[in-house]
């Protein structure tokens, strides 16, 4: 009697593969295990067992298995049950959903290649023989693919040879790459309690007449202090020419004392209960959340920025976890992690695992591990939408942190799925509970908390009653016009920075645009250089001297003659971050301003260098996109500048409002977070438009009823939901008349608004030309069945010959 197993490969294919095994690997095998199998020619990949049976498939003689990778189920029942609701929901395969929630070590496949890891020593690491042949072919060569690995060997079961290199770190894969980051620790100087009354510091002032260099250096420290307002380090008072001995005597005189600052400076007092107390009215919030858990599975926590979210949430964690569960802490962005990892270490110490892309394979493996074993070490896990797809086994509460980010949505590749609208999916099966936080909500989330579909609980006022900032509009072409703008700073901004700075206070600057300058135009025929791939104009950065295109990455040096008439008359337009950071460098020389994008925080530790040195206060002004928008917390920050509120304002998208009202209040709640009321500057040439007085107002109710009116009248989520199909083509004919054919029989066949085709904004990416439909499919209609019609209309036209070759992409909910 044969016996027979269905495997998912993660690859992008309709339906699972079958494959045969013997008597007692049947016996052997359970759902949710690895198994390396033949695919295609020659090809190995790591399959996953999803089910066991009897049947031989139809339509193919099932192939052998090559070998079993684990002894236990690697996946549990509830994860495969979630990857197929997410598949059918986001209509992708369940070969992508796996592909993209397994760390790429678990995955290894033919074409994977291996190199050597550069501290391992083979002396000291114990090495079987197979591995030892490995490991020296590697001495020999700097990479290896797995194939080659079988031909060294000489056998097929290879994946677990190199799955026990990588364990025992002899080997990494090609994707690693791993950076060191240590936290440096910063030396300060200050004068003891005791020398701060007068009789004892002209004391101190007259045993140091002899000692000349002494006496100089307290008088120093003294200016420091006066001129600056904060804490002295020893750099500044080497900067002013004292030098590194006479301090050193001064500190074994005990005159000066020395301090060392690290980098985690919010640490909760003790890592006992006594850490912190919760206010009256966070208090009041936390009873709220457990009193609407008793009835409805989500709840939303609407509290305004710096109201303490963070602090309710880890009460709450604390109590689920002291009841033996798990939790999950969903961030929007990466940079916010290495902020929260420190508190919640702090008070949770080790029972804390982080999960997100940045991390390297062998750390992502290891936390998988730890989930599924239900450790100690990973009772809460927090991470970037991926950390979703860990194995739970008690999941009790999931947190979505700043839930209205529309980072939680995942944009290619596939499966294109949100996040939150996922999760809320996950601890449904699991029983759990899930807390939305946010200060200003997602319209749909609002939406479904005003109709009692989720529990609500407000916050409103700011920790420790600091008032909420004060927000001034600056308006742009009345400054132009009466001339008082240097570079892009009105004077009105530039007076608030200089007091801001002379208050030994931090500054905020926030401008969504990377590079110097948007684009660069030739003055006497107007030419804008494009990028010969994609529709869009090159981006100028100064610091490299090149114009590069943010989609497929293509630069070329800065023209100094226009392409087209060859003038040398060449102007930059527009302005990004880097054009900010140059100006700031001339407004303010003996400032310290850095900038925050994604070119700045490329590697795997740039945000935590960079928000260090922020926190330590060596960083005066950061200017920075919309990473800056999100939940970070600085004591210092006195100030923040909006320098132009219009570009958010008008974007071709339904949702440029909502969001453009979110990214500004987001930034604003940066400011005055700790003892003092901070201050918000919004640059605009529209002051009197809606949006920017609802932010100066802080009124998210008239924003969500202006928004919600528009919806309804132009048939958008929450009243609609959305399908995009998207189609690429080399060929702009074809895809054009692909696209008419498609359009046409969606319209006929589906029964629902079905708009298109259109020319998106940017129509050409990477060679190839875009078209997109919108399917906007009503709440009443049949939402799986739609979905259903699509995919069939859609494998209906993949039969057509000539248009097999167009690329066609569908995205549920695409905003």
């Amino acid at each position: 009697m044969p016996f027979f197993i269905e495997v998912i490969l993660p690859l992008a294919l309709p339906k699972p593969f079958t494959y045969s095994v013997t008597q007692a690997e049947y016996a052997f095998l359970k759902p949710g295990m690895r198994v390396a199998v033949p695919f295609g020619r020659n090809k190995i990949y790591t399959g996953l067992v999803i089910a066991l049976h009897e049947n031989p498939p139809q339509l193919y003689e099932a192939r052998e298995i090559h070998q079993i990778l684990d002894d236990d189920p690697l996946v549990t029942a509830i994860q495969l049950s979630h990857w197929q609701w997410v598949a059918n929901y986001y209509m992708c395969s369940i070969g992508e959903v796996y592909r993209s929630a397994m760390p790429s070590g678990f995955l290894l496949e033919s074409e994977t290649i291996i190199t050597q890891h550069k501290d391992f020593n083979s002396e000291t690491g114990d090495l079987t023989d197979d591995e030892y042949l490995v490991y020296e072919a590697l001495q020999k060569q700097s990479a290896l693919k797995v194939q080659e690995v079988a031909a060294i060997l000489n056998k097929k079961t290879i994946l677990p040879v190199i799955n026990r290199l990588i364990t025992k770190n002899a080997v990494m894969l090609q994707e690693e790459m791993s950076e060191k980051y240590k936290p440096k620790s910063i030396r300060y100087i200050r004068l003891p309690e005791e020398f701060m009354r007068e009789e004892q510091l002209s004391e101190l002032i007259e045993v140091l007449s002899r000692a000349q260099k002494q006496r100089e250096a307290v008088m120093q420290y003294f200016q420091l202090q006066a001129s600056e307002k904060k804490p002295v380090t020893a750099k500044k008072l080497n900067d002013a020419g004292i030098n590194s001995t006479i301090i050193k005597s001064l500190v074994d005189k005990g005159i000066f004392e020395e301090y060392y600052i690290d980098e985690d400076r919010v640490k909760f007092e003790g890592n006992d209960d006594a850490g912190f107390g919760l206010s009256p009215k966070q208090k009041e919030a936390f009873d709220e959340i457990k009193t609407s858990f008793e009835q409805k599975d989500v709840t939303l926590l609407h509290g305004i920025t710096s109201s303490g979210k963070t602090e309710i949430y880890i009460k709450l964690i604390e109590e689920y976890i002291n009841s033996g569960q798990q939790v999950l802490y969903l961030l929007p962005e990466i940079a916010l992690t290495t902020q929260l990892v420190v508190r919640l270490t702090a008070y949770f110490g080790n029972q804390v695992a982080v999960f997100h892309s940045k991390y390297s394979n062998n750390e992502r493996v290891e936390v998988w591990n730890q989930v599924l074993s239900a450790s100690e070490k990973a009772k809460v896990v927090i991470g970037a939408r991926s950390a979703l797809f860990l194995p739970y086994q008690h999941l009790g509460l999931i947190i979505i942190d700043e839930e209205h980010e529309p980072t939680f949505k995942q944009q290619d590749p596939a499966p294109r799925y949100h996040a939150r609208d996922a999760a809320i999916v996950l601890a449904n099966a699991h029983k759990a509970k899930v807390l939305l936080g946010s200060a200003t909500p997602a319209i749909e989330t609002y939406y479904n908390a005003s109709g009692g579909k989720y529990g609500y609980v407000e916050l409103k006022e700011r920790y420790g009653n600091v008032m909420p900032p004060e927000i001034l509009l600056i308006d742009l072409k009345d400054k132009y016009k009466r001339k008082q703008m240097t570079g892009h700073f009105s004077d009105m901004m530039i007076e608030a920075i200089t007091e801001t700075l002379a208050n030994g206070k931090q500054v905020i600057l926030f401008q969504n645009r990377r590079g110097y300058s948007p684009w660069v135009e030739c003055l006497t025929c107007g030419h804008v250089p494009q990028c010969p791939q994609c529709d869009v104009s090159l981006t100028y950065y100064k610091y490299k001297n090149q114009l590069r295109c943010h989609y497929c990455g293509h630069h070329i040096a800065k023209p100094t003659h226009c392409h087209q008439c060859q003038s040398p008359d060449l102007d930059t337009k527009g302005f990004g971050t880097e054009q900010i950071e140059l100006e700031l460098k001339t407004l303010f020389p003996d400032k310290h301003s850095w900038r925050m994008d994604q070119d700045t925080t490329r590697g795997k530790h740039g945000y935590e260098k960079i928000i260090d040195s922020f926190k330590n206060r060596e960083i005066d002004i950061l200017v920075g996109t919309q990473m800056l928008a999100k939940g970070l917390h600085f004591d210092n920050v006195a100030l923040v500048g909006i320098l132009n509120a219009d570009n958010m304002l008008y974007q071709p998208d339904f949702r440029a409002f909502e969001r453009a009202y979110q990214m500004m209040v987001q930034v604003a709640g940066r400011a005055g977070r700790k003892d003092q009321r901070g201050k918000v500057l919004i640059q605009t040439y529209n002051p009197l438009h809606n949006i920017i007085r609802q932010v100066t107002d802080n009124d998210y109710e008239g924003m969500y009823k202006e928004q919600l009116y528009e919806r309804h009248n132009f048939k958008y989520p929450p009243f609609f939901r959305l399908v995009r199909v998207t189609l690429r083509h080399k060929d702009y004919e074809k895809v054009k008349d692909a696209a008419i054919w498609l359009f046409n029989v969606l319209s006929q066949q589906l029964g629902v608004t079905v708009l298109g085709p259109e020319e998106p904004g940017i129509n050409r990416i990477r060679n190839e030309y875009i078209r997109t439909i919108m399917i906007k499919i009503p709440q009443g209609a049949a939402l799986g069945g739609t979905k259903k019609a699509i995919e069939r209309i859609l494998a209906s036209f993949d039969a057509v010959p000539q248009y097999r070759a167009v690329r066609v992409t569908l995205n549920a909910d695409p905003y």
